[in-house]
C-alpha cells in the first residue's frame, strides 16, 4: 500500500488571536481570506475555522458593498499584490 502524506495541520488564525468579531473596515485582516482576484477563499485551504469564515465572508461581502474591496479584477490585469494601494 502507497504511505500516507502527512500534510501540516492548518490553523485559524482567528482563534489563535483571540479575535471577537471580524470588521468589514479592517482591509488588511480581511487580505488573507482573500485570492489575487478577490475571490474568497475556501475553509479548506485557509484553515479558518466555521465560526469565523461565516464572520469573513459577512465582513467581505460588507466591505464590497462599501467599495473597500472590488467585487473582480480583470483577468488581464491581474495585481500582485492588490492590497499595496489601500
Amino acid at each position: 500500500m502507497a504511505e500516507k502524506r502527512k500534510y501540516s495541520k492548518k490553523y485559524c488564525r482567528y482563534s489563535e488571536a483571540k479575535v471577537e468579531f471580524i470588521d468589514y473596515k479592517d482591509t488588511s485582516m480581511l487580505k488573507y481570506c482573500l485570492s489575487e482576484r478577490f475571490k474568497i477563499m475556501p475553509r479548506r485551504l485557509t484553515g479558518t475555522s466555521k465560526k469565523y469564515q461565516e464572520m469573513v465572508e459577512r465582513a467581505i461581502k460588507r466591505a464590497r458593498q462599501a467599495a473597500l474591496i472590488p467585487y473582480i479584477v480583470d483577468r488581464n490585469e491581474v495585481i500582485t499584490n492588490p492590497f499595496e494601494g489601500m
